[in-house]
């Protein structure tokens, strides 16, 4: 073999070692970023699907037979009990209005018109009652409601809509 020969050789050798690891290089660089991307969105899915399980939470305590019976205090006035209901629904509502961007608008809409028609009924149902009604006439109008209207149970829907919108992440 005479020397230009073994120099092309080596060169040859060199050029495919150095493609060889370019292309090594860049498929861990690619597997790498792949993996951030993946962990990325695993991590976003992960936020989400807590957002719907704090929705579902939220739906549950500010429906109706619910917050009656963690806010019975029926020796107070209608009036008094009213605000109580009331304030239980929109602070349970406020604590959890931060999870309205990793949920859909559909599914926030949802979960504020819940809470809106939760607090028109009480409020309703209230302005209803004599002026010398007892919160627990107030709380049993209420039940009644929830019993004989459809509107009453509105929290069930929302909740079966979170769970849908919940299962397409999955």
């Amino acid at each position: 073999m005479d020397d230009l020969t073994i120099i092309v050789g080596v060169c040859f050798a060199a050029i495919v070692c150095g493609v060889a690891a370019r292309l090594m290089y860049l498929q861990r660089k690619g597997a790498a970023k792949d993996e951030k991307n993946e962990t990325v969105d695993n991590g976003s899915k992960t936020l989400q699907l807590q957002a719907y399980e704090r929705l579902l939470l939220l739906t549950n305590r500010i429906a109706l037979p619910n917050v009656v019976s963690r806010v019975n205090v029926p020796e107070i006035g209608a009036r008094d009990m009213q605000m109580l209901l009331l304030q239980a629904i929109r602070e349970e509502f406020d604590y959890n209005i931060t999870q309205q961007i990793y949920v859909s608008p559909a599914a926030w809409d949802a979960v504020k018109n819940l809470k809106e028609q939760n607090m028109l009924a009480v409020n309703q149902i209230a302005a209803g009652l004599p002026a010398n009604a007892t919160g627990l006439d107030l709380n049993r109008r209420v039940l009644e409601y929830v019993m004989t209207d459809q509107r009453g149970n509105l929290h069930e829907i929302v909740a079966e809509a979170l769970s849908f919108e919940a299962k397409k992440l999955l």
